[in-house]
């Protein structure tokens, strides 16, 4: 068995100087994770209990992602039936943005006074009845209220399962775990797609695009094995209970915390919209402007989605061992330059297409591998829910602007010069660090 190694100096870093709350700093050997490296050690670092936490909010954000792309998936489909233009589909994105605003700002309220796990289950049941109603929708103005009610509950789960599992989470796994969540995305996105591939290709489009809203009742499947089998971490449970101001949105903009929220919504602006610029419009771009076919289009999102299931991995992984911070700046700066090279590909060269798909994919993931980790680390136990879901659905909402600009843009710029607009979205973020300290190591206070 190995020597512990001697205790080392806190990472230079993240001072304790001007933190939000008192942190405890581990190691720099710990921070490398030399000895259980890998997901074994992430997983069985994390207990039964822990394992559960993981598995449900694993569980709710892939459904989460399914409900929210079964709209992109189905925009072309929606636009024909419909009469739309760009600017009205690209409304669908905004309209739900923004929605995911207030209820992800809620919802981390929520989870700071009735519990992680009640929180949870109240988004996924919301994000799942609002999809499903959605495949009711008799006309446009219909439909754009039942996706924006359908944001409600899409706004909180990811802040609400994020913290849950950072809660088990130990500082020195705690990147790669959340890395992990976050992965659930990607998987979420290749169900939608599989789906629509199925979908479309054995139903017509005015019916297909209804049966995918349809299909978004999953998750009320998870809620039922949630409510049996996922807990809170019991030190949270104190941590809030011994709190008079918890789940207070005044609190996150009093003291030390004022600089940390401002500075994690611009962050989470420029990531969203970079991101979401390019998940709403990409699937378009391949169909209208590409002339690819249904099983075409899938196909090439297959490499996009390969890439970032796995930019989600590598991501945590490099969170734990570069930072936070370092972390995000790498893959802002690799995502910017992947979409001015994936919208710039001549046409013709679709072969091309296909292969910087995998880079895009990876790169616009992996830099959301560290937000779980890093917002949960800014905030205290009894405000944590309300700061994570405050600052990252505001970022969201901001950053919804930038689908539909592309929208407006793109009947005279055409989609792919319109995704270009995505790419300043990453150097927002990219500034935004400036203001925040490094979190890496920190213990949950």
């Amino acid at each position: 068995m190995s020597t512990p190694p001697p205790p080392q100096a806190p990472h230079t870093d993240a001072p304790p100087a001007g933190a939000p709350y008192t942190d405890v700093l581990l190691p720099a050997a710990e921070h490398a994770g030399a000895d259980d490296d890998g997901s074994p050690g992430w997983l069985r670092a994390l207990g039964p209990r822990g394992r559960r936490a993981f598995a449900g909010a694993f569980g709710g954000y892939a459904l989460d992602s399914y409900d929210y792309f079964t709209l992109p998936l189905s925009m072309v489909a929606l636009a024909a039936y419909f009469g739309l233009d760009s600017g009205q589909t690209g409304l669908f994105t905004t309209v739900t943005l923004v929605a995911s605003a207030v209820g992800g700002a809620f919802a981390g309220v929520l989870a700071d006074r009735i519990g992680r796990v009640r929180a949870l289950m109240i988004t996924v049941v919301t994000y799942a009845v609002f999809t499903v109603a959605c495949g009711f929708a008799p006309t446009y103005e219909t439909l754009l209220l039942f996706r924006s009610l359908q944001g409600l509950g899409f706004g909180g789960e990811w802040a609400v399962g994020a913290i849950l599992v950072a809660e088990y989470a130990s500082a020195k796994h705690r990147g790669r775990t959340l890395g992990a969540v976050q992965s659930s995305w990607a998987v979420g996105w290749g169900l939608a797609a599989i789906v629509y591939t199925l979908v479309f290709s054995l139903l017509g489009d005015d019916v297909a695009w209804r049966v995918m809203f349809w299909t978004g009742a999953l998750p009320a499947l998870l809620v039922v094995w949630m409510r049996r089998r996922v807990q809170d971490a019991p030190t949270a449970v104190a941590a809030r209970e011994r709190d008079a101001g918890k789940g207070s949105f005044t609190a996150i903009f009093r003291g030390p915390l004022l600089r940390t929220t401002v500075f994690a919504v611009l962050l989470s602006t420029g990531v969203q919209g970079g991101y979401y610029t390019l998940a709403t419009w990409v699937p378009t771009y391949l169909k209208n402007e590409r002339g690819l076919s249904v099983v075409g289009t899938g196909g090439y999102l297959t490499f996009l989605i390969s890439g970032a299931f796995l930019g989600y991995l590598t991501g945590g992984h490099l969170t734990d061992r570069l930072g936070r911070r370092r972390n995000i700046w790498l893959f802002a700066l690799l995502s910017a330059v992947c979409v001015l090279a994936y919208a710039d590909i001549p046409s013709g060269a679709d072969t091309l297409l296909l292969v910087l798909g995998f880079p895009l994919g990876f790169c616009m993931s992996a830099i959301f591998s560290g937000f779980g980790s890093f917002l949960s680390e800014l905030y205290p136990t009894a405000v944590r829910g309300t700061g994570q879901g405050f600052t990252y659905n505001t970022g969201r909402a901001v950053g919804a602007v930038f689908p539909t600009t592309v929208g407006f843009l793109a009947d005279s710029w055409g989609v792919g010069g319109a995704l270009v607009f995505g790419a300043i979205g990453y150097g927002l973020a990219a500034l935004a660090l400036l203001g925040l300290p490094e979190t890496r190591g920190r213990e949950l206070e």
